[in-house]
């Protein structure tokens, strides 16, 4: 089993891997891109402002989705002492404070023509701002920690703790009267969007998703050169 963890073998693959994610990114941006400013029809009540949208809910829907494969990572690594999956969390973690920032900086660009200013500390604005302080958190605590079983532990606290936030992210605008409308992509029922819009939009969450995984395996190529030339057998 432990063949499978030799960091000769995974980089074998990891390092071929890059090049053909970034022509599939390249490819599905570029139609995201056309859907998103060209083919898709302008809101009714936005008009063009709409298409931040396109931006927006993927860098946070990205965001939201690695914290929560951070969070399960850690656990389970911590567990079972799997350190592998220590190194695949630390590696996905900066492309989702990227997405987090992406997301934050959009919407509040967005909130200017929406709501007549840059900031409001509404719910889900302050609990995104609040997820982008755990993914900080989180990083420093791998630079400040250097034995690895502290940082282990440590890493594994925030995510803990910061995955309370996530569904308080999601159900925000149910649960208090915020600025945000409602979600209007549902899983188990109806969604309120239409498909000319859901389109580009489904299509630019798939375009940040491939970016982020060329991030993840940039980073985790070179976590994956620093245990080489530690001269590590397995991780």
């Amino acid at each position: 089993m432990f063949k499978y963890f030799e960091p000769n073998k995974i980089f074998s693959i990891t390092s071929k891997a890059p090049k053909y994610v970034l022509f599939l990114f390249i490819v599905i941006l570029s139609i995201g891109l056309t859907e998103a400013l060209i083919l898709s029809p302008e809101d009714y009540k936005q008009s063009h402002t709409v298409r931040i949208m396109y931006v927006h809910v993927p860098a946070a829907w990205i965001s939201l989705g690695i914290f929560s494969a951070i969070t399960f990572l850690s656990i389970v690594g911590y567990i079972f002492k799997i350190r592998n999956f220590f190194l695949i969390a630390k590696s996905l973690a900066p492309s989702g404070l990227v997405f987090n920032i992406i997301a934050l900086v959009t919407g509040s660009i967005w909130g200017k023509p929406t709501w007549g200013t840059w900031w409001a500390w509404d719910a889900r604005i302050t609990s995104m701002l609040i997820l982008a302080l755990f993914y900080i958190m989180y990083l420093v605590a791998w630079r400040i920690f250097e034995d690895n079983d502290k940082a282990f532990k440590v890493t594994s606290i925030i995510t803990i703790l910061g995955i309370i936030n996530v569904p308080i992210i999601k159900y925000s605008v149910d649960w208090w009267n915020t600025l945000h409308q409602p979600a209007s992509i549902n899983i188990l029922s109806k969604s309120s969007i239409h498909i000319s819009m859901l389109f580009p939009l489904m299509t630019m969450t798939a375009a940040f998703a491939l970016f982020s995984l060329l991030i993840f395996l940039m980073k985790y190529n070179t976590e994956l050169i620093k245990i080489k030339n530690k001269g590590l057998d397995r991780l």
